[in-house]
Formats: structure tokens, C-alpha cells, sequence
């Protein structure tokens, strides 16, 4: 009798903790990677993905140069900040602990445009 009274409070929990998982697609991830040169520009990233054309999701990226950092891709109707050198300094200092996530640039989210991928 108690396996049936918790089963209904723990299936009820799993939903609850679920669903921000579950209402993400795996089209539009919410983190990317970006490689840092010194200076804060981006260089190219190396990244193995699914062998699938429906699930876009990167499996593993790597920087051959510069540092690995984890960014926060831009929403519907954001946009990332301009680049240009102001950018780059304040994405370097920003960069240091490894993310850009809740780093901000001229009141903005240094997200990363991902759509052209």
C-alpha cells in the first residue's frame, strides 16, 4: 500500500524536474564552445556531432589553438554583441574561468549566433 502512495509523488516529481529538459529540442542547444585566441577573438572549433541530420547536437568540441570556453547561445530575436575590439578584451577577461555564461557586454549576453552551423 505505501509502494503505490510514493509512486505517484515520485512520478509527479520526475515530470516536474523534467520538463525544462524536456521542452528543450535537441536542435536548439542552449551552450556552445568557442576557442579564444589571446587577444578574445574566436578561432575555428573542432566538433564531432551525431551521425544524424535531425539531431544537429555537437557530441565532443575541441580548440586545436587557443582556449576552450563554454558560451550561451543567442535566443529567438537576440542577437550577439558586435565584434570588434572592445568585445574581444571584455570576452577575454570574461573567458578566464572557462564560460561566458551570465557574462554580459554593453547590457547584453555575450551569446553566440549558432544558426549558420
Amino acid at each position: 500500500m505505501i509502494r503505490l502512495n510514493v509512486t505517484p509523488i515520485a512520478l509527479a516529481a520526475l515530470f516536474v524536474g523534467g520538463a525544462p529538459a524536456l521542452a528543450q529540442s535537441p536542435q536548439s542547444p542552449s551552450v556552445t564552445t568557442l576557442c579564444l585566441d589571446v587577444s578574445g577573438a574566436t578561432l575555428p572549433v573542432v566538433c564531432q556531432m551525431e551521425s544524424s541530420r535531425l539531431d544537429r547536437r555537437d557530441v565532443f568540441c575541441h580548440c586545436p589553438e587557443g582556449q576552450r570556453v563554454d558560451a550561451p547561445v543567442c535566443g529567438p530575436n537576440e542577437h550577439p554583441p558586435a565584434e570588434n575590439l572592445a568585445l574581444y578584451k571584455a570576452r577575454r577577461i570574461a573567458g578566464r574561468d572557462g564560460s561566458l555564461i551570465g557574462d554580459t557586454f554593453e547590457g547584453r549576453r555575450m551569446c553566440v549566433d549558432v544558426r549558420g552551423r
